[in-house]
């Protein structure tokens, strides 16, 4: 006897737990980029201080801030979640390896968000390949 395993099909529609746990997972990181990113916008002493010993200069302190406010914005809107959070897993990657190689200091923080955020990318895949809404006149 053959026992064939079907394997899940990615459009299908999830369980509403695993929808409501990313739609809670999607609030709490973007509550957490918010800040993050606010405090980098608003020059935070500490902020500055982590940015001039990154050695590149202040205006990347504004860029990772702009990518973590609209990138934790765009998480809340389901068409543009999976990209948002690919975006912020990759800006704390880089983060996490900036800790690890350049700063020092723990680069726990980072690889959790971005851990968090690898979970959202990939359960929320299929919202952002489904076609846009027909705009009528």
């Amino acid at each position: 006897m053959t026992t064939y395993i079907q394997a899940p099909d990615p459009l299908r529609p999830r369980s509403r737990a695993v929808h409501l746990a990313l739609w809670g997972l999607q609030i709490a990181l973007s509550a957490a980029f918010l800040g993050a990113g606010s405090t980098k916008l608003v020059g935070m002493p500490d902020m500055v201080q982590i940015f001039d010993q990154i050695g590149i200069g202040q205006w990347f302190r504004f860029v990772t801030g702009l990518i973590e406010v609209a990138a934790a914005l765009a998480l809340l809107r389901p068409r543009y979640a999976a990209h948002a959070a690919t975006l912020l897993g990759l800006t704390m990657l880089c983060a996490a390896l900036t800790h690890l190689l350049l700063i020092g200091g723990s680069a726990w923080p980072a690889m959790v968000l971005g851990a968090a955020s690898a979970v959202v990318a990939i359960g929320r895949r299929t919202s952002a390949q489904a076609p846009a809404p027909a705009v009528t006149n």
